[in-house]
């Protein structure tokens, strides 16, 4: 887990499995002056997220191995603690019925990789 400190700037947990995705959308949001936390897959954020209590979004991959992004957004859609933290998913498969299953299911947005600078203000929008 790798995180970045600055208590004032809002807090994003990044999820995902592949280390250089993980690396590009981190140094992408550091750049707006957001604060980020990376882990390796949704049980190790599920895990973060029982510790912590000042994450204001979650941005997972949707193809991971053991749970999807879509597993972790209804997990997190689905307990009292966590249902008020928006999620946007990333992938870098642009799969209409995958994007409809992900929104319909609470997603505020499903974004194809790579994450760049022109996402950045839409994503800041949900916190």
């Amino acid at each position: 887990m790798e995180r970045a400190t600055n208590d004032k700037s809002p807090h994003v947990l990044i999820v995902d499995d592949t280390r250089l995705d993980r690396l590009v959308a981190s140094m992408v949001l550091k750049r707006f002056n957001i604060r980020v936390t990376t882990v390796e897959g949704p049980k190790q954020a599920l895990e973060f997220l029982d510790t912590e209590h000042d994450v204001n979004l979650i941005l997972t991959d949707y193809c991971m191995p053991d749970m999807t992004g879509y597993d972790l957004l209804m997990e997190v859609k689905d307990s009292p603690k966590l249902k008020h933290l928006p999620v946007v998913v990333a992938s870098s498969d642009d799969i209409p019925e995958r994007i409809k299953m992900c929104l319909d299911g609470g997603a505020k947005e499903y974004i194809v990789k790579p994450i760049k600078d022109v996402h950045v203000p839409r994503i800041l929008s949900y916190i």
